[in-house]
């Protein structure tokens, strides 16, 4: 299928082969974008390449590298628009400038206000044909976090549920462990680790006691480069009262620690802890929107959340959640067990969140929900 009628099959076949290469990124890239770059000379690829880590060279630049003298006259396959700016790194516009391409096909214009269109007029300027928006449904979501913090100033936000058949998170009791699978288990941690941020709040952490981290050995082999090894995901927790002290597992793992307050504890925190002020709510708990925006500002993309029911309840109310991300096991626990989410009292089918199925899947015995929020 044609994505539009400027593309042809044949740049259609090599944006895919771009976009699975940006994909490799995406546990190593944070807080930078996921690119892929292919170089196609005489309908052959000349040199591909991918962004693997932030402060290391762009997607152009290795496709450039192992395209060499052929680059020239070619035309570049990438997922989204060469930047026009020094950061870390040189502009990769100069680079296939100076290279000679013939034309570029980009995927999607780079919302970040310091390219957002500049690399894309630089290569016309120079007399580069440029065809941009092929695929571009699908590039962004390769990078949703980075274009909605871009766009918005808030990262994208993904929260995780394990649930019974009958939307039950746990025994009357608080038992929970384990609802859903191993394999459903090891899923979580591929998110984990595709994430900027795993957050949870208070009441979580001191019944459960977790260590909120990505477990490697979890993962399927092959991922990422080894020399390039995963990013902790900073571990973000609602504190509204100041209870979570320097006595939980969650610092055995020396990865940072935020806690969000209202208010500054004196208590001293281990040396990866720190507190994270944000705006105080009527009720006087932590401000949802408020810590959004911290986290954005601090170049979060994409939050994984594993809450309780009141605050993934709470994270609804507040319109921040994208999606949901529902892991739900083949049992009964019965309708004195803690339910799925906590939400106000709602009178009117006018109030009702909608959500539309994105994918459902088989994980183990279990079924994997994901549904985005309609807007």
């Amino acid at each position: 299928m044609i994505d539009s009628p400027l593309f042809t099959e044949a740049d259609n076949a090599f944006m895919q082969e771009a976009l699975s290469l940006a994909a490799r990124g995406r546990f190593t890239t944070h807080p930078n974008p996921n690119v892929g770059c292919l170089i196609v000379r005489d309908n052959k690829v000349v040199g591909h390449g991918w962004h693997a880590q932030a402060g290391t060279p762009h997607a152009e630049v290795h496709a450039l590298r192992e395209a060499g003298v052929l680059a020239a006259d070619s035309t570049v396959y990438v997922t989204l628009e060469p930047c026009s700016h020094f950061g870390r790194t040189p502009p990769c516009a100069d680079a296939l400038i100076k290279a000679g391409v013939a034309r570029v096909v980009v995927a999607m214009q780079d919302p970040y206000f310091q390219v957002s269109g500049r690399g894309i007029k630089r290569l016309r300027e120079h007399g580069i044909q440029v065809d941009c928006g092929l695929m571009e449904a699908a590039a962004r979501r390769l990078n949703a976090g980075f274009i909605k913090r871009a766009e918005k100033g808030l990262p994208y936000v993904r929260l995780k549920m394990a649930a019974s058949l009958d939307g039950r998170t746990a025994l009357a009791n608080g038992e929970s462990k384990w609802i859903t699978s191993a394999e459903a288990r090891a899923d979580v941690q591929l998110h984990r680790a595709a994430s900027s941020a795993i957050l949870s709040g208070a009441g979580t952490v001191l019944t459960d006691d977790p260590m909120l981290t990505v477990r490697p050995e979890q993962l399927p082999q092959g991922l990422y480069p080894e020399d390039m090894p995963i990013r902790p995901p900073v571990r973000v927790l609602v504190d509204n009262q100041n209870q979570l002290g320097p006595d939980l597992q969650l610092w055995q793992h020396s990865g940072p620690v935020w806690l969000a307050r209202t208010t500054e504890s004196s208590q001293p925190l281990p040396e990866q802890g720190q507190q994270l002020l944000v705006k105080s709510t009527a009720e006087q708990r932590v401000d949802l929107k408020d810590l959004m925006q911290t986290l954005a500002s601090r170049d979060i993309n994409d939050v994984w959340c594993e809450t309780g029911s009141r605050l993934g309840g709470a994270l609804l109310e507040a319109g921040l959640v994208d999606e949901l991300i529902v892991y739900m096991a083949p049992k009964l626990l019965g309708p004195d067990a803690r339910g799925l989410l906590d939400l106000s009292l709602l009178t009117d089918m006018a109030q009702v969140p909608e959500f539309e199925f994105e994918s459902i899947e088989r994980i183990g015995p279990d079924i994997k929900i994901v549904a985005r929020l309609t807007t």
